[in-house]
């Protein structure tokens, strides 16, 4: 289970409403709203188990900060990260995530709380809660920093 939890938190895929832009929008917003949408196409990769489209949504290498993958900030180049995700959905073939909440931080973040669902291979269903920081800069993902409870009873 410990290994599912593991992979799971390399699920991390976003939705959000994008607000329609007015004539009023500040720069930040408008990056802002790029990034929301950014993040909103991503976790429709990820729903799609679509790796590859998802894995080219990253800078080449991305930073990462994941329990599976190690202590401190590992780098992942975008092979690598749809290598990851094809294992996941191996183990868990209907791997789902759903976006709880979006929540803009400044011009380059956007956090999101999601639940990642699915069935793990001896039938049981999971159901694990996750947030992921993102950090975006022109228009692609820089640091993906995933945080998750990774405790085995």
């Amino acid at each position: 289970m410990k290994k599912i939890a593991s992979l799971l938190c390399l699920a991390a895929v976003f939705a959000c409403n994008n607000p329609k832009a007015d004539t009023n929008t500040k720069p930040e917003s408008t990056a802002t709203s790029a990034n929301e949408k950014l993040v909103k196409q991503y976790f429709e990769h990820f729903n799609n188990h679509d790796w590859q489209k998802m894995a080219a949504m990253y800078a080449e290498p991305a930073d990462f900060k994941d329990p599976s993958l190690g202590p401190g900030i590992v780098k992942q180049t975008r092979k690598q990260i749809a290598d990851k995700y094809t294992e996941l959905q191996e183990v868990l073939t209907d791997v789902h995530d759903s976006v709880v909440q979006v929540y803009p931080s400044g011009e380059k973040n956007i956090i999101v709380e999601f639940v990642s669902t699915g069935t793990a291979p001896d039938g049981s269903k999971f159901e694990l809660p996750i947030c992921t920081v993102f950090t975006i800069e022109n228009g692609l993902i820089v640091k993906d920093f995933t945080y998750y409870d990774n405790f085995e009873e």
